[in-house]
């Protein structure tokens, strides 16, 4: 597909335009398949948490918490959580995740809290 058309699409559709899957150089050429088999896979995963990021922002606020989301990385996202929260925002970031979008497979989630990053695993 990428050959003929240029280009990979995510699980949302969203297109990324591969160049290299025609060059005549190999290691370019070689770049270009790597691109094209990876992208749908990390990009429809980076599309997924996006998603998640928006819903779990919204039952935050719709439960009236005060806990803020601070922080994305890869597929992990971080909270500042008041203590007195921490159940409910666990609760909520979980049941956000999980149904950020609608799959024929389920999306788990699981998370976990420490008082510091250094103590976090």
């Amino acid at each position: 597909f990428c050959k003929e058309h240029g280009y990979v699409t995510t699980m949302l559709n969203r297109k990324r335009f591969i160049r290299e899957i025609n060059e005549k150089n190999y290691m370019r050429q070689e770049l270009g398949k790597r691109l094209a088999m990876n992208t749908p896979i990390q990009g429809s995963a980076a599309d997924i948490i996006k998603l998640a990021m928006i819903k779990v922002d919204h039952l935050l606020q719709k439960h009236n918490l005060k806990s803020k989301m601070i922080l994305q990385v890869h597929d992990e996202l971080i909270f500042d959580v008041y203590q007195d929260e921490l159940q409910e925002v666990m609760e909520v970031v979980s049941k956000g995740m999980s149904s950020a979008i609608k799959m024929n497979v389920e999306l788990k989630s699981e998370g976990s809290y420490a008082v510091n990053w250094y103590e976090l695993k």
